[in-house]
């Protein structure tokens, strides 16, 4: 039985698309299939895939555009590219931007779908990596603007008294709204915080 779609394609070319379906139909995945990046942007959630597979150069909008417009939306997929030889310079290009490889046409089936499925592996701890920065800044976002204040200024390395005489606040005071900060963020001190927060960055 043929998996649900987890990859999608997006290539104007008829030809192309008929051929991938069948190798990735063959390998036993099933492609979401897209003759244009605004087919796949008026799909509902374009995030659903494990793996975008892009033609570079489209007519309208090219496989780079549609790429950055999806970096900007939220959780990207692993993305690999389509491309001509002239058009390498470009491929390079996406790569610093964050895809995972590119392949010029003629291209061998199997690199392409051996690249496909490393696609499928890495989507599993970036879709989770994402989704723990998302958590993260749910949690921040629940901070009052005096937990903040607390809060940046225990992470600098600040002791209670030294945080109340900056803020003009008493200790017990200070006391409570890192205890709060603490709660709301899910960790138990202020090292687990610092390691939290930085897989913001």
């Amino acid at each position: 039985m043929l998996s649900s779609p987890r990859i999608a394609l997006v290539d104007d070319d008829a030809a192309v698309r008929d051929a991938l379906k069948w190798l990735f139909a063959s390998r036993s995945h099933t492609l979401a299939i897209f003759d244009s990046a605004a087919d796949l942007l008026a799909d509902p959630d374009p995030s659903r895939f494990s793996c975008l597979v892009l033609d570079l150069r489209m007519p309208g909008m090219g496989g780079m555009e549609l790429f950055q417009t999806l970096l900007q939306q939220g959780y990207c997929p692993p993305t690999l590219f389509l491309t001509g030889h002239g058009d390498v310079p470009q491929a390079v290009a996406a790569l610093k931007l964050g895809a995972v490889d590119f392949l010029e046409k003629p291209f061998d089936d199997n690199a392409l779908v051996s690249l496909v499925e490393r696609c499928l592996e890495l989507d599993v701890a970036a879709r989770e990596r994402y989704q723990n920065r998302l958590l993260i800044r749910s949690r921040l976002a629940d901070l009052t603007p005096r937990e903040k204040e607390v809060m940046a200024l225990f992470l600098d390395g600040k002791l209670n008294k030294q945080i109340a005489d900056e803020l003009v606040i008493s200790m017990k005071t200070v006391e409570v709204h890192r205890a709060r900060v603490l709660e709301k963020m899910g960790v138990k001190s202020a090292v687990e915080l610092a390691n939290l927060l930085k897989e913001l960055d």
